[in-house]
């Protein structure tokens, strides 16, 4: 579990790099390296959420602290920029790909989907904030699951200052 002190550390290390001139459209690692995975995906659901296989068993991820726009969800319309957003989390997070899943304060959510902060295993790609970073998520905190809500409110006003995904397709 990442605590908020850790959030903070991760958001200051973010902040100074942007200040070298670094690429904002490279995904970013906020954790340095490799990781040791802890799940595989088996499927993109859509942008938000995915199946993954942990110790044996294939479970519901829902990835905490983001919001995509909706593709499946029942009795509602595809909505703008949803359908590259699920391409976009498929294009980190192909079938096989190794992850490392975080949790934070609560487990699951109401529909009994595993809630995670999910990590791209090679290489420590942060894939709730990239999503929000590149503009195919907002930010979305429900309390208490909220460790990394200041990270994501800044990548969100990045996202929209640069005119970037969702928020240049879906104007309105």
């Amino acid at each position: 579990m990442v605590d908020r002190n850790g959030a903070v550390i991760v958001f200051v290390v973010l902040a100074c790099t942007a200040c070298d001139g670094a690429d904002d459209s490279a995904p970013t690692t906020l954790v340095p390296g490799a990781l040791e995975a802890n799940a595989v995906v088996e499927d993109v659901v859509d942008g938000d959420t995915i199946d993954a296989t942990i110790d044996g068993r294939t479970d519901r991820v829902r990835l905490i602290g983001i919001d995509t726009p909706e593709t499946k969800k029942p009795n509602t319309p595809v909505e703008c920029f949803g359908p590259e957003a699920t391409s976009f989390t498929e294009s980190l997070l192909p079938v096989g790909t190794a992850i490392r899943i975080e949790r934070d304060t609560v487990n699951r959510d109401d529909f009994g989907r595993l809630l995670g902060y999910v990590y791209r295993a090679e290489d420590g790609v942060f894939v709730n904030y990239e999503s929000i970073r590149q503009g195919f998520a907002t930010p979305l905190s429900i309390e208490p699951n909220t460790a990394y809500v200041e990270l994501f409110v800044e990548a969100a006003r990045s996202a929209e200052s640069d005119d970037v995904g969702l928020w240049s397709a879906c104007k309105e």
